[in-house]
């Protein structure tokens, strides 16, 4: 790690959101605020940008968060027995501020550590297997690859490095117009390179082995993304990081985050969907026209109409994720982006592993791994295989071994057969599965990025999730359209698209 780094982080975390940049809505000399906006999706994108939204542009304006399903989008759980169990997004690296600041503002505790234990799975038998004992791993993986661990950890904290550096932008109030200038302020042309090879290009060109590219980063990529090594050298890197100490994940469920950013916001929430969007031109009080966007939706007292001076779509406008219509807008604005979402089935079942399935003599009793990656292979015919805590954990809980019931979630690209899971499982009194379209299928080239800005005041808030899709990915692009359309409203284009500043603002810390 480099060493002058380490201040940045800790004023960061130390409390640099309550210190920094007063909100921009209650500067003198600004023009007059926004009277309605409207947010289109109540997942982690869409409440933070509601809540990003609230904080620039202040509490006079009306804010309508539209979403047809439950709040939380792709956060998710499920009740099986006596508790509920993510079935979505699961864990937030230690390094997510946004995230970090939510649960502080918002007062949600973290959920209780419980120690895990991770293995490698090849489709046949256990390739690697962690022990209780860190000198013990650290011993067993020096024997298989050698020092390649340590040195991808050194390789994926200097990409993540130079990416934490938009928390000092969106500190200070910068924005940008499109994630290509995102990622080279961030980044320089090394990271649009990173877009444009696939992460095995990558690590391959730092001098790792094809060996430990399949028996130990194909499993993280597996996991995270449901990919294999082929996918962008970008999200590659975000994935490797993910597999970093110290994840956590809210307690109650992540999505519990979703719902208190939309209470904090002071935002509306219109159960309904979104069917189209279109540009109106009205006259105005000074004799001149003004433009707003008209929201046409479907709720259960049928078909509705809004008019709103800001529309942030905050739902991916791909095939098979939306069906939403622009009209009279020029240049014509497209229903679906080219690229495809990548699908993912989460089957969450309740009973007993079959400890043969993995190939191992090891007793069931003495079992105590709960995540279980495998490698890309043709007789993998699953991402990952984990043992699941519940969403809030009881006082005196221990994960139990193997040998006794319990719910496991198995992550693969399609729905399991009954032949797959009595493989897999001796005996299940529940299963239930999820097939999520839960993040892009990240192949490189890379295709242009789908712009932040659709029209004069209508924003895209899933463009960044073309360059890597997290949770903490969703509240950095909320927070960077919700700056974006403050400053094109008030027209204050010097805190758009600047380079740099991360080298001047350093000496203002």
């Amino acid at each position: 790690m480099n060493p002058r780094t380490l201040p940045l982080r800790a004023l960061l975390f130390l409390g640099l959101w309550h210190t920094g940049r007063r909100s921009l809505a209650s500067a003198p000399g600004l023009q007059e605020q926004p009277k309605r906006i409207a947010v289109v999706g109540a997942g982690i994108g869409g409440t933070s940008a509601a809540f990003y939204l609230r904080q620039e542009f202040g509490a006079g304006v009306k804010i309508d968060v539209f979403e047809p399903g439950a709040v939380g989008g792709r956060l998710a759980t499920v009740k099986i027995g006596d508790y509920e169990y993510e079935t979505g997004g699961s864990v937030i690296h230690p390094l997510n501020l946004h995230m970090k600041h939510f649960m502080e503002k918002l007062g949600i505790p973290q959920r209780k550590d419980v120690p895990s234990k991770m293995a490698i799975f090849d489709g046949k038998e256990l390739t690697f297997e962690e022990s209780d004992w860190f000198i013990v791993n650290f011993l067993r993986i020096l024997w298989q690859f050698g020092f390649s661990f340590l040195r991808m950890h050194m390789w994926v904290e200097s990409v993540m490095d130079k990416f934490m550096r938009i928390y000092q932008y969106q500190q200070y109030g910068y924005s940008f117009s499109s994630v290509d200038r995102l990622l080279h302020a961030m980044g320089g042309d090394s990271f649009l390179i990173l877009l444009n090879q696939t992460l095995e290009e990558t690590m391959m060109s730092q001098g790792f082995s094809q060996i430990f590219l399949n028996n130990m980063v194909a499993p993280i990529t597996r996991v995270n993304y449901g990919q294999s090594v082929r996918i962008n050298g970008f999200v590659g890197a975000v994935s490797l990081a993910g597999a970093a100490p110290g994840l956590w994940a809210v307690d109650g469920g992540n999505k519990r985050v979703c719902s208190g950013l939309l209470y904090n916001s002071k935002s509306e929430l219109v159960p309904a969907r979104v069917t189209s969007i279109s540009v109106k031109v009205r006259p105005s009080k000074a004799g001149t026209t003004t433009s707003f966007y008209e929201v046409n939706y479907v709720g259960e007292s049928g078909s509705a109409h809004s008019l709103y001076d800001i529309v942030v779509i905050a739902t991916p406008l791909h095939q098979g994720k939306s069906d939403i219509t622009f009209s009279g807008f020029s240049p014509p604005i497209p229903s679906h982006y080219p690229g495809r979402y990548h699908q993912t089935v989460s089957t969450l079942v309740h009973g007993m592993l079959n400890m043969s399935y993995l190939g191992t003599t090891e007793q069931a009793s003495e079992f105590t791994v709960s995540d279980i990656l495998t490698t890309d292979s043709k007789d993998s015919v699953i991402n990952s295989l984990g043992s699941l805590d519940p969403v809030h954990i009881p006082e005196g809980y221990k994960r139990p071994p193997a040998s006794q019931t319990k719910v496991w979630k198995v992550f693969s690209p399609q729905p399991l057969s009954q032949e797959q899971l009595q493989d897999m499982f001796l005996s299940w009194d529940s299963v239930s599965e999820t097939r999520w379209l839960a993040y892009p299928s990240y192949r490189p080239p890379h295709r242009k990025t789908p712009p932040f800005i659709l029209h004069n005041r209508l924003y895209y808030l899933n463009a960044l999730e073309w360059a890597a899709s997290a949770m903490e990915m969703s509240a950095l692009s909320a927070r960077n359209v919700a700056l974006l359309a403050h400053h094109r409203w008030h027209q204050q284009v010097g805190n758009i698209d600047q380079e740099d500043l991360h080298t001047r603002l350093r000496g203002e810390l």
